[in-house]
C-alpha cells in the first residue's frame, strides 16, 4: 500500500470483501431495506436473558453467516476486528467467544464498521492476514439503557433524536472477492462543541465533512466520480449540515449522497424521528443493501463514510462535548478479466 495526499492509503493489490451478512430486528425488517437483511428476528430479545446478551447474539449470527458464505471456516480466519457501543465492547467479546478467532477489539462508536473493515484490509494487504473478519453491532434497548434512560422510564425523544438500530453487519476480507477495498482514510477527531446526546447528527457532521473533503482532495476526485457517497448515520439533521458545509467549500454532494440513517427506516411510517443510528445501522446497510447492489452491478464505485459520536456515559454525565470522527473507504466492484 502507499500513502496518497495527506491522509489516504491506496492499496496496490486491493483486498476484497469475500462475503458479507446483515442481521436485524423487527423494526429493521419492517423498514425499506428489510428484504436485504439475511436474517431478522421478530423478538428483539433473541430468546436471551438481557438486551446485552441479545446484542451479542446478533454479532454471533452475522459472523456465522458471513464466514459460512466466504467458503472458509472460522479456523481459517486470522483476525477478527469487532466493536460495539457498550462499555468495554461486551457484545463483541461475549458474542464472538466461541469462534476462537484472534480478536482485536475496536471502538469507533457508529464509525466502527468502517474502522474494522479498514484495519482488516490493511492486515490482508500487508500479508499479516490471509483473511480477516470485520463486524459490529448495536441494539436499541441496550444503548438506551447505557446512554440515555431505561425504556421503563418512558422518556420523550426530541425531534433531532435518532433511533439506535437493532442490527449487526459482518464482512470477511481476503483476496479474490467481488468487491475491492481500494482506498481508505482514517478520520481526525473533530469537536465543534455540540453537547446534546439527542442530536448526534450535528455532532458527527463536521467530522464527515472534514474526512470527505480530505479524501477527495487526496485522490484528486470529485463527487461525480462515484455512484454514491454513503454516510453512516448522520440522520436528517446531520445530512443537511454535511451538505451545507461541503457546499460552502465548493463540494456538491446533492446528486450522490445517501445516509444509512435515512435509508434504514421509513421516517413517515416508523417512529424514528431524525433517522437511524448505532454501530449496527451503517454496518447492516453496508453488509446487506449496499453489498447486494455492488454484487449485482447496480453500484460499481462508492464511498462508505461511517461516522461516530465519541461519547461515553461518564463524559455525558460530566457535561463534556461530543467529538465526532468519520472514516472513508472506497469500494469498487472487481473487474473481471476479459475472455480471450
Amino acid at each position: 500500500m502507499k500513502r496518497i495526499g495527506k491522509q489516504t492509503l491506496e492499496f496496490e493489490t486491493p483486498p476484497s470483501i469475500l462475503a458479507a451478512a446483515a442481521v436485524g430486528g423487527k423494526k429493521e425488517a419492517e423498514g425499506p431495506l428489510g428484504a436485504d437483511y439475511d436474517q431478522t428476528f421478530q423478538d428483539t430479545t433473541l430468546n436471551m436473558e438481557s438486551w446485552e446478551k441479545a446484542e451479542a447474539q446478533l454479532q454471533k449470527e452475522a459472523v456465522s453467516l458471513a464466514v459460512e458464505r466466504s467458503g472458509f471456516s472460522s479456523k481459517e480466519m486470522d483476525f477478527i476486528f469487532a466493536g460495539d457501543l457498550l462499555n468495554q465492547c461486551i457484545s463483541s467479546t461475549f458474542g464472538l467467544l466461541d469462534f476462537q478467532i484472534p480478536f482485536l477489539g475496536q471502538y469507533g462508536a457508529c464509525s466502527t464498521m468502517a474502522q474494522t473493515l479498514f484495519l482488516s484490509a490493511i492486515m490482508v494487504e500487508s500479508g499479516a492476514a490471509r483473511r480477516a473478519v470485520a463486524v459490529t453491532s448495536s441494539h436499541f434497548c441496550s444503548a438506551e439503557r447505557q446512554f440515555r434512560l431505561p425504556l421503563e422510564y418512558g422518556g420523550q425523544r426530541t425531534p433531532t433524536a435518532q433511533w439506535t438500530a437493532t442490527a449487526s453487519g459482518c464482512a470477511v476480507v481476503g483476496q479474490g472477492g467481488p468487491v475491492e477495498v481500494c482506498r481508505g482514510l482514517a478520520g481526525k477527531i473533530v469537536d465543534l462543541g455540540v453537547k446534546d446526546p439527542a442530536n448526534m447528527g450535528a455532532a458527527m457532521a463536521p467530522a464527515a465533512a472534514d474526512s470527505i473533503f480530505q479524501f477527495l482532495e487526496d485522490t484528486g476526485t470529485s463527487p461525480c466520480d462515484y455512484d454514491g457517497i454513503f454516510t453512516g448515520d448522520l440522520g436528517l439533521v446531520g445530512s443537511r449540515l454535511l451538505r451545507e458545509t461541503l457546499r460552502e467549500n465548493g463540494v456538491n454532494l446533492e446528486k450522490v449522497h445517501g445516509d444509512c440513517g435515512l435509508m434504514i427506516y421509513d421516517r413517515q411510517r416508523q417512529d424514528v424521528h431524525a433517522g437511524g443510528s448505532g454501530c449496527g445501522c451503517s454496518a447492516s446497510v453496508l453488509c446487506g443493501h449496499l453489498w447486494k447492489r455492488l454484487c449485482r452491478g447496480e453500484l460499481n464505485n462508492i464511498l462508505f463514510c461511517a461516522t461516530g459520536a465519541l461519547m461515553s456515559p461518564t463524559s455525558q454525565q460530566q457535561g463534556e462535548n461530543i467529538p465526532g470522527v468519520c472514516h472513508v473507504l472506497q469500494l469498487k466492484t472487481r473487474q473481471q478479466p476479459e475472455s480471450p
